[in-house]
């Protein structure tokens, strides 16, 4: 009889094994979709039709891989600011982690070469859509079972300075605002998908974190990639984490000739840097 229910529980967990699903991979090609997604509903400025749009898909994607989906909102300057957070399965554990992207492109393309252009929307194939897409192809295949507390936030009017009645950063200056305690690392994912992938560390941002996250970068073979010399200083969405004493850091190719420009499409986007930067992303969560 011993014998027997040793051979049974020697099946069973067999079978189980068997059956074990291997992990998912990141897919560039799927975020590549994510973004084409995006760009197809048009220009995501702030109140359009193509950004309440772009919160929806946002948020059905979420939950749809059983992430939960809250909306931090504020008005500023009589606008409504919309941040979308996706949290993690497992939201109470350490570390706590944020990875932001912003969604929003931006009212007008005032670095087209073309002055006719110039006042017309940027469709934000690469600012704005390909940190989206990212985030959304991670929140596909992270594995249920990561003992950290991860937030993926989406943030609002990152991309409006310099225009009447708006401001950069608006949506993450709001977010931070909320936060009660602080997370242990934010990063944050900003023009990450053109041809010619090349990320330095950003001056802002934090020294250690980026060393830690290039090394990743280098071990799994993107080392080409990840750069680790500084080379510009970046206002973005990292910067009011900074001055809250917040370990953060930006991951940006700012080296974007079609930035602000009418020519931020699609065909500009490359399925094979938004998986380098995913893949980094993904190996980093990893880590114990």
């Amino acid at each position: 009889m011993i014998k027997r229910f040793f051979i049974i529980m020697f099946l069973t967990i067999f079978l189980v094994s068997c059956n074990e699903k291997p992990p998912v991979e990141f897919d560039g090609e799927n975020a590549y979709v994510y973004a084409n997604s995006q760009v197809e509903f048009g220009p995501r400025t702030p109140g359009s039709d193509a950004h309440q749009k772009t919160i929806e898909l946002i948020t059905e994607e979420l939950e749809s891989f059983a992430w939960t989906v809250e909306i931090q909102s504020e008005e500023v300057n009589g606008y409504l600011i919309q941040n979308i957070i996706g949290k993690y399965p497992t939201t109470t554990a350490e570390p706590w982690i944020i990875i932001g992207a912003h969604y929003d492109s931006r009212f007008y393309a005032n670095n087209d070469a073309n002055i006719i252009n110039q006042v017309q929307p940027v469709l934000g194939a690469n600012d704005g859509a390909s940190g989206v897409a990212v985030l959304l192809e991670l929140a596909r295949v992270l594995p249920p079972n990561l003992n950290k507390q991860i937030w993926f936030v989406f943030f609002d009017a990152e991309d409006q300075g310099n225009i009447d009645g708006w401001d950069w950063i608006l949506g993450s200056r709001s977010f931070v605002k909320t936060l009660k305690d602080k997370p242990d690392a934010v990063v944050i994912l900003d023009m990450i998908g053109d041809k010619d992938l090349n990320v330095y560390y950003e001056r802002n941002s934090d020294v250690d974190l980026q060393k830690e996250i290039w090394d990743i970068a280098a071990n799994i073979g993107y080392g080409e990639f990840f750069i680790p010399e500084f080379k510009h200083s970046i206002l973005d969405d990292h910067i009011p984490f900074i001055e809250n004493d917040i370990t953060a850091i930006d991951i940006i190719d700012f080296d974007y000739t079609y930035w602000h420009t009418s020519q931020d499409t699609i065909d500009k986007l490359s399925p094979e840097s938004l998986e380098i930067i995913g893949k980094t992303i993904y190996h980093w969560l990893l880590v114990p």
